[in-house]
């Protein structure tokens, strides 16, 4: 009997050990689904066989576990083997996971006050669901069963822990939001700009500010930081009374949460750069895309101004009734002609009004003037000259993973990794087709399409066709629509290649035989850890 209790502990302990690992992992994609539950229950759906070997040692351990208690008595023996094999295993299995784990991570769990707050409520059920049936009904088959079931329901653990300290988190972000606002009323003469759209607000926010630079002292959002409470951290991290003007991006992927944020930063004026089907899955259509982009002009007040990118359809179609300030490629207030691009970088000529200025930049691609156009037309309706504007244009650096060009030794990479949409594919191919060389393509794909996805991501494979001399697909289940694409253009098959991950891309490009000509690789999306 003795053999039997330390058999128990042993497995007490393998399965707490594996339950802590679990709740780091699906803590992990929890995070990466933006804490949303509906969204880790479809990820749980899409990776149930994933899901299953993790707690396939515990299905098998509970089945000898009803086997072995259910029977006579002799068969006690037979279980404290079982049971003290399980542990073993377990405890292989859980140092394997800890030390050795075979997906190299991206972006690493994030340990915020609000994952340990879930942690710790997490690790409350656990001890809870542990301790009492062991108090009511001592070690034996009940207790173990439901030792067995919690690590078994890890996976919905964090979801609980989420939904038990909502209430918590209301009030902590109320808190927060309301000391980010007081902020805000405390600073009247900032001027507030708010970014946002489907693609191309980033790289705007960081071109606007390096042209405001050059005449206020600007702040803008940092990197990617256009949620809700990642604009009330930069507020209350870093705003203060010496900023002029605050550059605010703003993302969503829900209807509502960019008014959000205005009542928050309550902009002056306000920036739509893009419409268009990106995040389809929770925006369910389009028409809720459009409706959300355009809550940022809707919280402009009446002497604001929405600055709007006439050359996007949706923007266009739409039309608004405050002031505004249209720029573009196609006409609009400030417009760009004779765009000259080559591998050193873009030139073209600013009209507005009666005025026109030549401007030269590094960066490559007409997407990136439209951009730039968009930063002119504020930064000149914000009281810089157009002429002053000019050497600022040209010390214009990419943005990181946004088309930005890299030499790898003798090759060149077009890094366009942090995010894809079909606009930015196309940009994107295009900007590749302007380099000579071996072209090679090497993409997972668009992901977080809806329903388009499938379709979306065969067109891709089609434009492809047009530009690469080389395709390597990433993921068994993205290259299928690219590969279908590439093929339906009539590509050969034996320049198409199937990678499971991006190291094992990027090792077969290196492989590649070029006739000796050097090897352009455009990077077209990187798909989180959660796909």
């Amino acid at each position: 009997m003795v053999l039997f209790y330390i058999a128990a502990i042993c497995f007490y302990i393998a399965l707490t050990a594996s339950c802590v690992l679990n709740f780091h992992h699906y803590m992990h994609m929890f995070q990466l689904n933006s804490y949303h539950a509906s969204e880790q229950f479809k990820w749980i759906k899409e990776n149930l066989p994933h899901v299953i070997c993790r707690h396939i040692f515990t299905l098998i351990s509970a089945g000898i576990i009803i086997f072995t208690f259910s029977g006579s008595p002799d068969l006690m023996s037979i279980s404290t083997f079982f049971l003290l094999l399980s542990a073993a295993v377990f405890i292989i299995v859980n140092i394997n996971s800890l030390f050795f784990g075979h997906k190299k991570i991206k972006k690493k769990l994030v340990y915020t006050p609000r994952v340990i707050r879930m942690a710790v409520t997490s690790g409350i059920i656990y001890l809870a669901a542990l301790l009492i049936p062991l108090a009511f009904c001592g070690v034996g088959a009940v207790s173990l069963l439901i030792a067995c079931g919690m690590q078994i329901l890890s996976a919905f653990i964090v979801m609980l822990a989420n939904l038990i300290n909502t209430p918590i988190e209301h009030g902590i972000n109320r808190h927060y939001i309301n000391d980010a606002k007081a902020i805000i009323d405390g600073l009247p003469d900032l001027t507030v700009v708010g970014l946002t759209g489907s693609y191309g607000k980033t790289s705007t926010k960081f071109f606007l500010e390096k042209l405001l630079s050059a005449g206020y002292n600007v702040l803008m959002t940092p990197e990617s930081y256009n949620t809700t409470m990642g604009v009330v951290k930069t507020i209350r991290g870093s705003l203060n009374a010496t900023h002029e003007i605050f550059l605010c991006e703003m993302g969503a992927k829900n209807v509502g949460e960019i008014k959000e944020i205005c009542d928050i930063v309550k902009p002056k004026y306000g920036i739509i750069t893009s419409i268009g089907p990106q995040h389809l899955e929770t925006f369910k259509s389009i028409d809720n895309i459009i409706k959300t982009k355009f809550e940022l002009a809707d919280s402009l007040p009446k002497d604001g101004i929405a600055f709007l990118n006439t050359d996007n359809e949706y923007i266009r179609a739409h039309g608004y009734a405050g002031n505004t300030v249209t720029y573009g490629l196609n006409g609009g207030d400030y417009y760009a002609d004779n765009i000259m691009v080559n591998e050193k970088g873009t030139h073209f000529t600013l009209h507005h009004g009666e005025e026109s200025h030549d401007f030269s930049t590094k960066l490559i691609g007409a997407h990136n003037v439209q951009n730039i156009v968009g930063a002119i037309a504020t930064a000149n309706t914000l009281g810089i000259p157009l002429e002053k504007l000019v050497m600022p244009v040209r010390r214009l650096e990419s943005v990181p993973h946004r088309l930005q060009v890299i030499s790898r030794g003798a090759d060149i990479v077009i890094d366009d990794a942090f995010n894809s949409n079909p606009s930015g594919a196309k940009a994107a191919l295009d900007t590749l087709a302007v380099f000579d060389g071996y072209k090679v393509l090497i993409s997972p794909g668009m992901v977080e399409l809806g329903e388009k996805e499938y379709e979306l991501n065969k067109a891709f494979g089609s434009e492809a066709a047009a530009v690469c001399d080389y395709v390597i697909a990433v993921g068994e289940k993205q290259a299928v629509p690219i590969r279908e694409g590439l093929i339906s253009a009539g590509y050969p098959e034996e320049k198409i290649f199937t990678a499971k991950t991006l190291d094992i891309a990027l090792r077969h490009c290196d492989g590649l035989k070029t006739g000796g000509k050097k090897k352009v690789i455009l990077l077209e999306n990187d798909l989180p850890d959660n796909y």
